[in-house]
């Protein structure tokens, strides 16, 4: 017994040297770029503010783009999804390209004033990156496979500044109902040395707080304290929905527009690029515009005033998914998350408006729940409440993501994600159904 416990401690040490030794080079590229990304992200923004007839020339962007990938893009153009795939089953590998191409492309989105967000470009330059230095290493497919899970934590966990969550999200949004533990203690330590490289570079995150602490909170709902978690309940079941709309209305957009303009589809962009002008100019706003973290003017629509209350409209939620999903669905590049946190701060604000619920806490809730919802990550998204807005409402974050999770269905928007166990009724589904629910979700998504 002695021996066989002395021959697993030794391999379990010899693992954690191997891996953190591995982890450790990512961490620092990966940080590295996230950190270079974000800083031209916020300076494109602040130029695109002071100069707002850079949104005309969207169009003529998108084009840009869409050459860009035509000709050195190939495969990389796949994404988020090529990296999920070559997770799946190895292939043809990650190519290095996708990382300043992205970059690139993502950038350019922003600075003409597309609605996309930043998570995808992170996550993809985790990925070519992790893919380059298990080349290097001379690493066998299985290890590649794990550097290229530790390469979407780094991603995830450098660009929001939630190292736990990116170890988690790199290793449950693989697929619906498992998560990949094999690849837990790689995911871990790239994802924190990434955000603190990261966050060496001088790269700051945005603050959001829930200013009422949870003692105060049961106090000031002592009589109906059960009914304000009916309405987290509730309010739970409308962010999955919204989830389930921003996905199918994305994708639905991408697989009608090459359906109908096979042949130029440079054009597909061009009009994609109209439309938001377009949109834009009968709201008579730009703040539906970029990432939506901050707005232009102190008192415009965003996510930080999402947070207090009359701080948003009652459908500035639905405008965002609106955008979003004609910017990302004609082929802009960019990521769909913090659009997602855009989606559910709104949403909940106005939950909150009409349901007499507190709008900072109802705000946050949808901040990570839509984000579940749509990615199928209610475990990874409970733990970014933690991080983002501190551990007293974590009851209230997990009845959120957990109800989001499961009234989003299981399209999202990853259409490489795979069905490991489905949400109704899990274990016992047979296998030809469980088949035909993965072909029917890739048919739906693609």
């Amino acid at each position: 017994m002695k021996k066989i416990y002395a021959s697993e401690f030794s391999y379990i040490i010899r693992h954690l040297v191997k891996w953190t030794v591995i982890a450790i080079p990512v961490s620092l590229i990966v940080g590295s770029l996230v950190a270079l990304f974000l800083y031209l992200l916020d300076e494109s923004t602040k130029f695109r503010w002071q100069h707002s007839w850079l949104l005309f020339l969207l169009p003529v962007a998108g084009v840009g783009i869409h050459f860009l990938y035509k000709l050195w893009g190939k495969n990389a153009e796949a994404g988020n999804n090529l990296i999920m795939d070559e997770i799946h089953e190895p292939g043809g590998g990650v190519p290095t390209r996708m990382a300043p191409l992205v970059l690139i492309t993502t950038i350019i989105t922003h600075l003409f004033g597309g609605s996309a967000g930043r998570e995808g470009t992170a996550v993809q330059i985790g990925g070519s990156m992790a893919q380059l230095l298990g080349k290097w290493f001379k690493l066998d497919k299985q290890d590649i496979r794990i550097l290229l899970i530790t390469g979407i934590a780094a991603g995830f966990g450098a660009v929001f500044g939630t190292p736990l969550t990116g170890a988690i999200f790199a290793l449950e949004v693989l697929a619906i109902g498992r998560i990949q533990y094999n690849a837990l203690i790689p995911s871990f330590i790239a994802s924190v040395f990434a955000d603190i490289v990261c966050t060496a570079w001088g790269i700051h995150h945005t603050h959001y707080q829930i200013s009422l602490p949870a003692f105060h909170l049961q106090q000031a709902y002592a009589g109906s304290y059960l009914l304000l978690l009916a309405k987290a309940v509730l309010a739970g079941a409308a962010f999955g929905l919204a989830s389930y709309l921003f996905a199918w209305l994305s994708h639905n957009i991408s697989k009608t527009s090459k359906a109908y303009i096979p042949k130029h589809q440079w054009l597909i962009p061009a009009i994609g690029g109209l439309a938001i002008i377009g949109l834009t100019y009968a709201l008579g706003t730009e703040d539906y515009l970029g990432l939506g973290v901050t707005s232009k003017y102190p008192n415009g629509i965003s996510i930080v005033n999402a947070f207090h209350a009359g701080g948003v409209t009652d459908f500035s939620w639905l405008w965002k998914i609106i955008f979003t999903a004609i910017t990302l669905g004609t082929g802009f590049k960019g990521g769909e998350v913090t659009p997602l946190f855009f989606i559910g701060a709104a949403l909940g604000n106005t939950i909150a408006a009409y349901s007499g619920a507190p709008t900072d806490l109802f705000a946050g809730l949808g901040f990570i729940a839509v984000f579940a919802g749509a990615t199928n990550t209610p475990i990874a998204c409970t733990l970014m409440g933690i991080e983002l807005f501190g551990g007293e409402h974590v009851l209230f974050y997990a009845i959120a993501c957990f109800t989001a999770y499961y009234f989003s269905g299981h399209s999202g928007i990853y259409k490489a994600q795979r069905i490991a166990v489905t949400k109704k009724g899990t274990l016992r589904y047979p296998e030809q159904a469980l088949e035909k629910l993965q072909d029917y979700k890739k048919d739906d998504i693609r």
